[in-house]
């Protein structure tokens, strides 16, 4: 079986108490099965320092993106346009949306989510959004810049079927993390059920939001396994079919075959499998 974090910040991760190191992460990982992980990046410096820490690893490929709540000051557009041509990025990202922590700034997140989607198309990559309280704003201008010219994915899915739905019209794809397992959670479950299983990812936005049983405790790559089964049940599949299918539909949204990071992606995947 093969499951794929689709979306986990590797450099945020405690390795003075609960892991050894970045191999520790992975090894726990592999051992439930979760087999490749898309690390993402939320500043351009932090993109430095979790390249580093990735290195040549050929399970782990890389994001690139400055997140709405690292908007306090402009960065640099052209460094951020070279970097996210790096052959190891293979999505850019996590862009998108911030109201509820940081409506001051609300002016600047939309400039840098509308630079996000224009360099995906030009760089046939597609995004990773987040959204928060700003739902109406994030669905205009994904619609005004045409995203599906380089597709995506609404990362953490908090929203309800409705906007689900309106998502999926644009060709996107949804990605659910250990929230769905949250007691309190009942109306992003149904989301969850009506999500097509061909459009879902499964993530853990680690070290964030850890599923239930972990909860309150640090995430890790190695918990996708938990979201998965509680999404397999909700779906009404086995967990082998649901990872198969969500590992696949994570290739069909981030590779391409004529790039590097494409093909890294897919040559791992065969191994695996």
């Amino acid at each position: 079986m093969f499951i794929v974090d689709s979306h986990c910040h590797l450099d945020g991760l405690d390795y003075e108490k609960n892991h050894r190191d970045l191999d520790d992460v992975i090894a726990k990982a592999v051992a439930r099965d979760v087999k490749f992980m898309l690390a993402i990046a939320t500043t351009l410096p932090g993109f430095h320092t979790l390249k580093s820490l990735v290195g040549e690893r050929k399970n782990i490929a890389l994001s690139c993106g400055v997140h709405p709540l690292n908007q306090e000051e402009a960065y640099d557009v052209e460094e951020f346009r070279q970097l996210s041509a790096d052959p190891q990025v293979v999505a850019l990202g996590e862009t998108g949306l911030d109201y509820h922590y940081q409506p001051e700034t609300k002016d600047q997140q939309q400039r840098s989510f509308r630079e996000h989607i224009r360099t995906g198309i030009a760089l046939n990559k597609p995004i990773i959004v987040h959204t928060r309280d700003a739902r109406e704003d994030t669905l205009a201008i994904l619609r005004e810049e045409q995203v599906e010219r380089c597709g995506g994915v609404l990362h953490c899915f908090t929203e309800d079927q409705p906007t689900a739905a309106k998502l999926l019209d644009m060709g996107f794809y949804i990605s659910f993390s250990g929230i769905v397992t949250f007691r309190n959670a009942e109306q992003l479950r149904e989301a969850a059920r009506y999500v097509p299983l061909d459009r879902m990812l499964v993530e853990t936005d680690s070290p964030y939001l850890a599923p239930v049983p972990f909860r309150g405790k640090e995430n890790q790559p190695a918990y996708t396994r938990d979201v998965a089964e509680y999404l397999a049940v909700l779906k009404g599949v086995d967990l082998e079919t649901l990872a198969a299918t969500t590992t696949q539909k994570l290739l069909n949204a981030v590779s391409y075959p004529d790039e590097p990071a494409g093909r890294l992606i897919s040559y791992y995947f065969s191994l695996c499998n």
